[in-house]
């Protein structure tokens, strides 16, 4: 009942948000009414207004290019694996300058796991803005499940952990391997899944670079972790969780909602978001567009929230937060074939583990993602990073993740970049097949000849010229 309560005020709402955005409009600098006295501060709060009753929609990524070694490269975002509740998403690098073109050809892959906590995966703009200028990325890009039709079954933290092998496999059989990068609550469930691929004796990813997450929860508790050991499992499942009413695909699935999650974001720190937006309006009144906008792209981000399968969302809660299955050794994840697997982080072997946490995180208490060294006994390459004076947001945006963070995972990530040969034969080749001139029979016979192994995926590509 609550769900459609809240579907119907915001219907109510809608009308009244469209109207404080004209009418702010109509008071504006060099519109009809600006002339009026206090006109400025009329506009200042029917824009405020707007911003408050307005509906966030899903935010784009909106990276257009970047900049490789001082030159501008194209982006283009594209879809490589589809699944029901998730898309793999590539940012494909485009450059018409041969140089860059090799360069872009030879740097690493890097999967970035976006956590499924709330917000949506553009909450990692800044982070991939940023890797993309020295790495291939892709990203998980989770979908809303409230337009999931039931009929694509139930979300579990079981199918959370398969989607994550699925695309490092897909990564694996693109580029010969690749480097994991999770952020915040995904930690745990890469940790899970890389580890059931080294027991059952699979290839890893190259390094692992883990963000801020919940590996051992007990470590330093926050709010959330409170929250999640002082209430029961069942008041979880009997207070949080409703079913999608109807005018959604998902209409009858059982989801934990956005608007709730957005709910205990803001009551975290609710005389925080007061004063920001009382700063919005001054700056608004000031004339200060450059804070205003900060302010609109920072809450656009922010107030975008999904909702999440109640199934996930409440194994999430009992694993990670409640009984700490992963740090105790007595997680027993179900393959796709149904066979139950025990999770042993202590299998891992030949991969790198990399572990960043921010001096001030409160979401990620301190030593909660350093834990994962404690469990990956096998790795012997393992370093952490504490990022002084970061939260839980600075560790992978802003100038502190730019500044301090990125150059850490960058080395990390190249140090560790031993790709098999073949691999990194067929991307030398690819390299210089799209550099070399047209036209030339023997030419043509040498580009065949070398691409050969990877001629299904080139002959799938754009003219040359992108990576």
């Amino acid at each position: 009942m609550l769900y459609q309560l809240y579907e119907t005020q915001r219907s109510l709402m809608e009308p009244f948000a469209d109207f404080a955005q004209a009418a702010s409009k109509l008071f504006s600098s060099g519109a009809v009414f600006s002339q009026l006295p206090m006109a400025q501060r009329v506009a200042a709060g029917y824009d405020l207004l707007y911003r408050l009753g307005k509906d966030y929609e899903k935010p784009e990524f909106e990276i257009k290019t970047v900049q490789v070694d001082g030159t501008d490269v194209v982006i283009l975002e594209v879809i490589a694996l589809e699944k029901p509740f998730c898309q793999l998403r590539r940012f494909k690098r485009f450059t018409d300058d041969v140089g860059t073109l090799a360069t872009l050809k030879s740097q690493p892959v890097v999967l970035i796991v976006a956590p499924l906590s709330g917000h949506y995966a553009t909450l990692l703009r800044d982070t991939v803005r940023t890797m993309l200028q020295g790495h291939k990325v892709y990203i998980t890009d989770w979908k809303n499940a409230r337009l999931v039709p039931l009929s694509e079954g139930e979300f579990h933290l079981d199918d959370y952990i398969h989607y994550v092998q699925d695309f490092i496999r897909h990564l694996q059989a693109e580029y010969g391997n690749c480097h994991v990068m999770s952020v915040c609550q995904p930690t745990v469930p890469v940790l899970a899944a890389i580890s059931l691929m080294a027991s059952r004796g699979e290839t890893l990813p190259l390094s692992m670079t883990m963000m801020g997450g919940p590996i051992d929860a007990r470590r330093s508790p926050t709010s959330v972790n409170n929250l999640a050991t002082n209430k029961s499992f069942e008041w979880f499942e009997n207070n949080v969780i409703y079913r999608v009413p109807q005018g959604f695909p998902g209409e009858g699935r059982r989801v934990y909602p956005g608007f709730l999650q957005y709910t205990g974001f803001v009551a975290m720190n609710p005389d925080r978001h007061a004063n920001s937006h009382w700063d919005y309006f001054k700056d608004l009144i000031k004339g200060d567009d450059a804070s205003a906008e900060a302010h609109r792209k920072f809450y656009d981000e922010y107030n975008a929230v999904l909702d999440m399968d109640a199934d996930y969302y409440l194994e999430t809660i009992r694993t990670v937060f409640q009984e700490f299955d992963l740090v105790n050794g007595t997680w027993d994840v179900k393959s796709p074939s149904g066979e139950v697997e025990r999770v042993r982080p202590q299998d891992i072997r030949n991969s790198a583990l990399l572990t960043i946490e921010g001096e001030l995180d409160d979401i990620s208490g301190s030593g909660q993602t350093q834990a994962a060294h404690d469990l990956c006994t096998g790795i012997e390459n393992g370093q952490h990073f504490e990022v002084k004076g970061a939260g839980h947001y600075g560790i992978f945006s802003g100038r502190r993740w730019r500044e301090q963070v990125y150059p850490r995972v960058r080395d990390f990530i190249a140090a560790n970049d031993q790709r098999p040969a073949r691999a990194a034969r067929e991307e030398l080749a690819l390299a210089a097949e799209d550099a070399a001139p047209a036209g030339g029979a023997l030419a043509v016979r040498k580009r065949t000849a070398v691409a050969a192994p990877r001629k299904t995926a080139a002959a799938s590509r754009a003219p040359a010229k992108r990576a």
